[in-house]
């Protein structure tokens, strides 16, 4: 579903280049769960930005679905990501001016692949059976990310990238959320690949990998929190 082979990526500063990803290989199978962990300014949203076709790689390839990002022009990558993937942030980028329901919608009908039944299991899965008619304004940070997570779920994609989605919660509310995403995650049949400074978060998916000094470790078995779903 997702490939990286030897990805390479580096950015210009006042100090001189500076190398965030070199030589990255990475695979991740359809239906598999994948935590990438790493320190701040590790590079770890650069990659989830390249799997997602937002910045291009300076050499190597990365491919979804068996489709290289870097062959696609701006348009054909904005309908990869439309037809293939689902995208959570650590930043809600909800529509102020939408409904909550209007707000779970909107992903799945420009992709043409709304679904009724579908849509009516998320809002009940996701607590908003009696918030479908509010605005985001109007929800506590807890049922914003979980309609995020909603949205980016509704047209069921092939793969969602979540980049620090439980960050901006409270240990409790993102222990709620986090298992909330990963049962929807299984019911979507999506892949998963999540960016999270957290042991604890990353813990409950199927692998882990640690990005240092622009490269990728397993993360020993050893070191991961036992998962307490």
């Amino acid at each position: 579903m997702l490939e990286f082979r030897q990805v390479h990526k580096t950015y210009a500063t006042p100090q001189g280049p500076l190398t965030v990803l070199a030589g990255v290989d990475l695979r991740l199978g359809s239906g598999e769960s994948l935590a990438l962990m790493g320190e701040s300014g590790s590079g770890k949203s650069t990659l989830l930005h390249l799997a997602a076709g937002l910045d291009l790689p300076d050499a190597g390839e990365v491919l979804v679905a068996g489709r290289s990002i870097s062959a696609l022009d701006e348009p054909a990558r904005a309908r990869l990501r439309r037809d293939t993937l689902g995208l959570v942030f650590q930043q809600f980028h909800l529509v102020p001016s939408l409904s909550v329901l209007d707000n779970l919608r909107l992903q799945a009908r420009l992709g043409g692949r709304e679904r009724a039944e579908w849509t009516a299991h998320l809002v009940q899965r996701l607590g908003l059976s009696d918030l479908e008619r509010r605005y985001p304004e109007q929800l506590s940070g807890g049922q914003q990310q979980r309609l995020a997570i909603g949205r980016a779920l509704a047209p069921r994609p092939a793969l969602l990238l979540a980049d620090e989605p439980t960050g901006n919660l409270d240990e409790t509310t993102a222990g709620e959320v986090l298992e909330l995403l990963l049962d929807l995650v299984r019911e979507a049949g999506s892949a998963l690949l999540m960016v999270t400074h957290s042991p604890q978060v990353a813990a409950p998916l199927d692998r882990c990998l640690r990005l240092t000094h622009g490269r990728l470790d397993p993360l020993a078995t050893d070191d991961r929190p036992t998962s307490h779903r």
